[in-house]
Parts: structure tokens; C-alpha cells; sequence
């Protein structure tokens, strides 16, 4: 494994490790208003009109606090993808869409999700009503060369070496504290990754390392071959993009593209948030403000 690649798996899975690590199964259970399965969460009541989509891709559960906050006025879904393919997570969103909720439905994607609902909406634009793009990764390659210097640099001397050190680790398949190397990675990179973090209980299911190498190299290669932000030509949808100023990947690798191809776009840039803007101390109640009034 890469050292780019170690961090891009490690940023996918950040918080998640400690919790999740050695549990690869999945629970169905019930709390509140909240139902899931395998394969899907429901929040509130029907229809379910409103989607959040994970990122990773293989970080499944972690929109559970935004499904939740949502769930009071609006019947909300949360899909747990588990294809091993970009196509096939594609397909897989698709299908859950169709069966459970009421098309056309507004998706909102986080970080990997933003991406796979921006190609869903594109392929199969009957089903979306509106896309909510929440710490979205750049769309063109020039804007994503900075993002692991930017995580990097975040980090202290001695944090950077350690980030390494760690890695070797993680390189070795039959290492015995690969486990514990990857929940201390998931701690250095949250840091990076978070302006001002609220403690939160981690909301995963599950992380899957094969899920996010294998549908990230698909991801990698429609964002190099200009493929991705093509497919924006497709979207007959309004689309609206919420960014941390804080977080790695670039506004401008965001906004400068999409505004450029996308029929209806906006774009609102969060003061003082990270990558995740539901666990930002200064951030969290106008991310909730702005999320809700994008519902409308």
C-alpha cells in the first residue's frame, strides 16, 4: 500500500477503527423513531423522501446524527452501501431508492457520498429531486494535489513521524498490531480533518478497508479521466454544495467546477468547520440551519 493510498484509506475510516475494529458483521435494531437492517436505516415516518449517503466509500453509519436530526419533519433514509464497485454501489443506491423510498428524493451525500450521489443523479435523473452536497471532494485532479499536504501539515513534527511510522505498520499483512496502528491513525487524522470537534459516540456499523480500495480506484479514475465533472451535464436537478472553510479538500475544487457545468448550483461556505460539519462546535447549528432551509 501507497503512503497516499495508507492515507486515503485511513481518512475514510477515521473515527470509526476503535469501535468497529474486529466487528464485521451488521445489527438490526430499534431506537425511537429509528428502524434499520442491513442494508438500510429509517428514520421518522413515511413517505421517505430525503436520503443521507455515507462517505468512504466503506464508512457506513456515520450520517446517523444528520438522519436523526432530520427525521422530526421529514421521513429519512440511510442507506449502508456494500458493493464493491463504484458501478455497483451505483446500482445499489438506485435499487434502495426505488424500493423504499418515494422518488423523487433529495440526496444528501457526504464527502464519498456526494460523489456517488452526483453520478446517480446524473444516470438516473428521475429519482432526484435535489442534491445536497456536503463536504464534497474536488471534481478535477488539480484541485486534489493539496489535500494530504494540507492533513499533513496540520500535524505536529512528531505527529508526521509517527503517521509513518504507523504505516509501515499498516504495510505489513501479517503485523499483530495492525488494529491498534489504525485507531491511532484515525486519532492523529481526525485531528487534522476537525476545526473545533464536539466528543461525539461513533454511529458506524461497520468500515470495510476492500470496500474503499476497490470502489476508490474506480472514483480515482472517472475523477483523472474528466469523466466526473462530465456527468454534471446530465443533472437536471438543482444541486447545493455546504463546505467547511476548514476542511482539506479545497472550496474551489468544489465550487469553481460545478458552478461552471451545473444548470442550478449553490454554494454556502461554512465559517470556522471541518470536513464533518455536524460535529463542529461553531459550525453545527448553522450547517443544521442551512441543511433544513435547502430541504425546503
Amino acid at each position: 500500500m501507497s503512503f497516499e493510498a495508507s492515507l486515503g484509506l485511513l481518512l475514510a475510516i477515521t473515527e470509526h477503527i476503535i469501535r468497529t475494529a474486529g466487528n464485521r458483521g451488521t445489527k438490526a435494531y430499534r431506537n425511537g423513531t429509528m428502524t434499520s437492517t442491513e442494508s438500510l436505516r429509517k428514520y421518522g415516518k413515511a413517505p421517505f423522501n430525503v436520503a443521507v449517503i455515507h462517505g468512504g466509500p466503506g464508512a457506513s453509519g456515520e450520517m446517523a446524527p444528520v438522519a436523526r436530526e432530520l427525521a422530526s419533519g421529514c421521513g429519512v433514509l440511510e442507506p449502508i452501501q456494500a458493493a464493491a464497485s463504484l458501478e455497483g454501489q451505483a446500482e445499489e443506491l438506485k435499487a434502495v431508492l426505488e424500493n423504499d423510498a418515494d422518488p423523487p428524493v433529495i440526496l444528501i451525500g457526504f464527502s464519498w457520498g456526494a460523489w456517488l450521489s452526483f453520478v446517480v443523479a446524473a444516470n438516473y435523473p428521475a429519482i432526484a429531486k435535489k442534491l445536497i452536497l456536503v463536504g464534497s471532494g474536488p471534481y478535477e485532479e488539480k484541485h486534489a494535489a493539496g489535500i494530504q499536504e494540507t492533513r499533513l501539515n496540520r500535524l505536529s513534527e512528531a505527529e508526521r513521524t509517527e503517521v509513518k511510522s504507523l504505516i509501515t505498520v499498516l504495510d505489513n499483512p501479517v503485523a499483530e498490531d495492525r488494529n491498534s496502528a489504525f485507531a491511532r491513525l484515525g486519532a492523529l487524522f481526525s485531528k487534522a480533518d476537525a476545526y473545533d470537534p464536539i466528543m461525539y459516540e461513533s454511529e458506524a456499523i461497520d468500515c470495510q478497508a476492500d470496500i474503499f480500495q476497490s470502489v476508490w480506484a474506480d472514483a480515482a479514475e472517472l475523477r483523472r479521466s474528466g469523466e466526473l465533472l462530465r456527468l454534471g451535464k446530465r443533472i437536471k436537478c438543482p444541486v447545493v454544495a455546504i463546505h467547511g472553510d476548514y476542511d482539506p479538500h479545497p472550496a474551489e475544487g468544489v465550487q469553481k467546477p460545478l458552478s461552471a457545468i451545473l444548470r442550478s448550483f449553490r454554494f454556502i461556505l461554512l465559517k470556522n468547520c471541518g470536513h464533518k460539519p455536524w460535529i463542529e462546535r461553531e459550525a453545527k447549528q448553522e450547517f443544521f440551519r442551512t441543511l433544513k432551509e435547502a430541504l425546503r
